[in-house]
């Protein structure tokens, strides 16, 4: 069946037309003489479609429609009458209806309306999902103390349109943070336009924020739209703001005061309405006491400053990030899912990551594409360098008891000793001084997978 849909008429004659005509076109059809009864069969069924008469006994269709909207918005409504005028028309549409026929109603025209109104539920619910699916993706991993007070800073900042100046290390996920007030504010349907200042040579910036005209300097041979344009009813984020030079820091403070200015080559003012958010690594305090940026901007900027912490500063939200990075690539590659031991990410959380969220989400693609077990140990980032060296005296500190951290010592300890000595039990038994006998106690109860080759000799 390719949908079920309500026909709601107190004729005889057009409810058997009407459920007939669409019947053969291979959809499962529901009657219905007057409003309450078809609200009824709403409570009970999943219905695409309904055609609802205007003029009916008891409740009219436009009181029903106003119900059923109430009830289920997303369900396309087809308004039909034989003597209706404009003015119920009008109210029909404002009301929610999807299409308005009048009878007597011809089988083309009720295919055709009904293909058109199910096309654009289906269209509806793909951009919904569509929606929810940016919205997740723009999501902050994290239930951290620290994660929930950003959380709800941008929660609130996204309801206005203030200026944010965004604050982090490189890798903290500053322009997440950016896509996610534009993705909750009422400018979300509007474009988001992304400039990294540091990425764009500073003779071409002003080019690429403002546009230019035609001919407007050696190789402009076409009319260039700027960022500001483009983003226009929207959002600009300026990436690494601190990076802009002095002159396009200064043409950037008369824009933001006036919401206009000239491409460059040009003498017509544009007006745009866009929403600055901007972002830096940098201490914007101690570049204004250098003189590398404007006082003026920085505080036309920093309206509302959100700082975003090092992954150093909330380890607690490693394994979230781990389980969200590894069922990234699982679904978006189609890679074997893979899981992370406890040792493991306890290794994970003691290291420093000072590439922050980057570093960590590059670690755990490496893992999942190096490592053949569906389990992935502490070895499998020592032996791909996943964790350096530094890291090995913080892994035992991060460890609750002392006998966790000593276990993890020995098992480091005489992994190390094993391969100095060619994976030699007896000689290593030796070097670290304890029985042979003991060593392979050890081994065993450490879970040491010692080489397939290995010999006990």
């Amino acid at each position: 069946m390719k949908g079920k849909i309500l026909v709601v008429d107190d004729e005889l004659g057009i409810l058997e037309t009407v459920a007939g005509i669409l019947e053969d076109e291979g959809y499962r059809t529901l009657t219905a003489n007057d409003a309450e009864t078809a609200l009824n069969i709403l409570e009970r069924e999943d219905i695409d479609l309904i055609f609802l008469d205007v003029w009916l006994p008891g409740m009219n269709g436009i009181e029903a429609i106003k119900k059923i909207k109430e009830k289920n918005a997303d369900i396309p409504v087809i308004m039909i009458s034989g003597h209706a005028n404009i003015e119920v028309a009008v109210q029909a549409v404002k009301f929610g209806a999807f299409d308005f026929l009048e009878k007597p109603l011809s089988m083309e025209r009720i295919i055709l309306t009904t293909e058109r109104a199910l096309q654009f539920k289906n269209l509806e619910k793909e951009n919904i999902n569509l929606r929810k699916t940016i919205t997740k993706s723009y999501d902050l991993i994290g239930n951290s103390l620290t994660m929930q007070n950003i959380k709800a800073q941008i929660e609130m900042v996204a309801k206005g349109d203030s200026r944010v100046l965004i604050l982090g290390e490189s890798g903290t996920g500053k322009e997440l943070v950016a896509r996610m007030i534009h993705s909750l504010s009422l400018r979300a349907n509007a474009p988001f336009i992304e400039v990294n200042c540091a990425a764009i040579p500073q003779e071409l910036i002003e080019s690429e924020l403002f546009g230019h005209e035609k001919g407007a300097f050696t190789g402009a041979i076409d009319k260039k739209i700027g960022k500001f344009e483009l983003a226009n009813e929207g959002t600009l984020f300026l990436d690494e703001i601190g990076d802009m030079s002095l002159l396009t820091q200064a043409k950037l403070l008369r824009v933001i005061e006036t919401q206009k200015f000239q491409r460059v080559g040009g003498t017509r003012d544009i007006t745009v309405n866009v929403r600055i958010i901007s972002a830096t690594n940098k201490d914007l305090t101690e570049e204004i006491k250098k003189g590398n940026f404007r006082e003026d901007l920085y505080y036309r900027l920093n309206v509302v400053p959100i700082h975003i912490p090092p992954l150093r500063e909330r380890k607690d939200d490693i394994p979230e990030l781990v389980n969200y990075f590894i069922d990234e690539f699982s679904r978006g590659k189609g890679w074997r899912r893979k899981k992370i031991n406890d040792d493991a990410m306890k290794v994970l959380q003691s290291y420093t990551w000072p590439g922050n969220v980057r570093e960590l989400r590059n670690a755990v693609e490496r893992l999942m594409i190096m490592t053949d077990s569906e389990i992935i140990g502490v070895s499998d980032m020592k032996n791909m360098g996943i964790i350096r060296e530094s890291a090995k005296e913080e892994t035992y500190f991060s460890f609750s008891s002392l006998r966790d951290a000593r276990d993890a010592f020995e098992r480091d300890f005489i992994i190390k000793k094993l391969k100095e000595n060619n994976w030699n039990m007896t000689k290593t038994a030796e070097i670290i001084g304890i029985e042979r006998s003991n060593l392979y106690k050890k081994i065993k109860s450490l879970g040491i997978n010692l080489p397939k080759e290995f010999s006990e000799n």
